[in-house]
């Protein structure tokens, strides 16, 4: 504060504050990945659970995600814009898209430094399950109360 007093502020205050400034810090990092590897933090979530899943639907991409599927519309779009991601007819329905990755789409499904993935990853390897189960559990009580 500028008069050098600390403020405590009350605790779903304090919690939203750390929420706010993880969602700066994902936005600021998609951003930079956009510029270093071509995708923001989005899309490359969404190709590495293409990479996992060969042949998935955009459905399941998006209830994999947790988000609406009219969202994953346009990730998809523009992962496959860039040569990413492959859209080919599904054998069983031809009116349902599956997704699958091209060459270069591998290349960068691979684990990069500078990603959101390689921070969170170096967070986790510090902490117990049962601390990553429990802040786990949290943020998704969160999530659900705020989609209400």
């Amino acid at each position: 504060m500028p008069d050098g007093k600390t403020v405590e502020l009350p605790e779903a205050l304090a919690f939203l504050q750390v929420l706010w400034e993880v969602d700066h810090a994902l936005s600021r990092r998609s951003k930079a990945m956009r510029a270093a590897i071509g995708i923001t933090g989005p899309q490359r979530l969404a190709l590495r659970i293409i990479g996992r899943f060969p042949q998935v639907s955009a459905g399941d991409v998006a209830a994999l995600l947790r988000v609406d599927p009219s969202t994953v519309t346009g990730i998809l779009d523009r992962l496959t814009r860039a040569g990413m991601v492959q859209r080919v007819s599904d054998a069983k329905d031809g009116r349902r898209a599956l997704f699958t990755l091209t060459a270069r789409g591998r290349a960068v499904d691979r684990k990069i430094a500078g990603t959101a993935e390689a921070s969170v990853i170096r967070v986790l390897d510090n902490e117990t399950p049962e601390r990553i189960a429990a802040a786990k559990r949290l943020l998704l009580a969160i999530a659900t109360e705020l989609s209400r």
